[in-house]
């Protein structure tokens, strides 16, 4: 299975980001709980250069705590802030204001020095699709949000959002597309549905599931399916059909149903809290391209 994304998207929105970027003192970067490190596009940090960073870790419901607690830990010690949020319900968003003061402290005492006082923070959402940008700043705003419109020096059309004297958001989030030289990132990102499943093959990505979740998770199938999971993954989706009574008009198994219904509840978190990816992959990956750098 091979996973593509458009450059033409790319270009745009990079473009568009620049733009906005310059307008702006803090960079509110979401990522998936389930892959905080996929789920990010590395142009942010080149783009954000000199801003304040805050990293959200969104639908940390769907993840599994220990790791969440691991991540926040893994970009605190990369220098930037980072919370873990539930948008949906609410969860972690009351506390976002007064990390984004903390964010800020730097920019605001230079300010205060400058004799600049009481000038909101303004601060950018960005994320990947369907990371639940909109859905944060619905949460973060709440329906009491004023638009203040456009101020002098700001770019003609630029929306900002009040959420308090403190603090202003551009309504527009930055949206950037992952970026990824290799497939399994594009697999992760399948998993969460972040890629339309209209171009995917379903019972092949159900499969790959069934093989990383054997992996890291034995025994969350056979409980959720009252199945035995088998060695081979098409033959476990072949008894999740079964379970499931998925049949075929012959008298088959539908498998492709299954694999539908496994993506499903996997994505809504009826298997569980899983995490796809942990802190510890990335930093074997630098030791190695470290060593592979010293050796050649």
């Amino acid at each position: 299975m091979h996973f593509q994304w458009y450059p033409g998207h790319m270009t745009k929105a990079r473009r568009m980001m620049q733009e906005n970027i310059k307008l702006i003192d803090l960079i509110i970067e979401l990522v998936d709980a389930r892959i905080p490190l996929s789920s990010r596009n590395p142009d942010i940090d080149e783009l954000g250069k000199n801003k304040a960073r805050l990293i959200l870790l969104n639908k940390a419901d769907l993840a599994e705590e220990r790791r969440n607690d691991e991540w926040l830990e893994y970009f605190k010690e990369k220098g930037y802030s980072a919370v873990k949020v539930n948008s949906k319900k609410g969860g972690g968003i009351k506390s976002i204001q007064s990390v984004i003061q903390e964010a800020c402290r730097e920019k605001t005492e230079r300010d205060r020095k400058r004799g600049i006082l009481n000038r909101p923070v303004r601060a950018m959402v960005v994320g990947i699709p369907n990371v639940g940008k909109s859905t944060f700043i619905n949460a973060l705003a709440g329906k009491a949000c004023a638009k203040t419109g456009n101020k002098p020096g700001v770019t003609k059309g630029k929306q900002w959002i009040r959420l308090n004297k403190n603090v202003e958001l551009l309504d527009t989030p930055g949206i950037l597309w992952p970026k990824f030289e290799d497939q399994e990132v594009g697999l992760k990102l399948a998993f969460i549905g972040s890629i339309k499943d209209e171009i995917l093959q379903t019972e092949e990505l159900a499969a790959e599931l069934i093989r990383f979740l054997g992996r890291d998770y034995p025994g969350v199938l056979d409980e959720k399916y009252g199945i035995e999971a088998a060695e081979d993954p098409y033959d476990t989706l072949g008894k999740i059909a079964e379970s499931r009574h998925c049949l075929t008009k012959g008298s088959g198994y539908d498998t492709e149903k299954a694999a539908s219904i496994l993506l499903d509840d996997f994505r809504n978190g009826h298997l569980g809290r899983i995490t796809l990816e942990s802190p510890e992959e990335p930093e074997k990956k630098e030791e190695l391209e470290q060593k592979e750098g010293r050796s050649g």
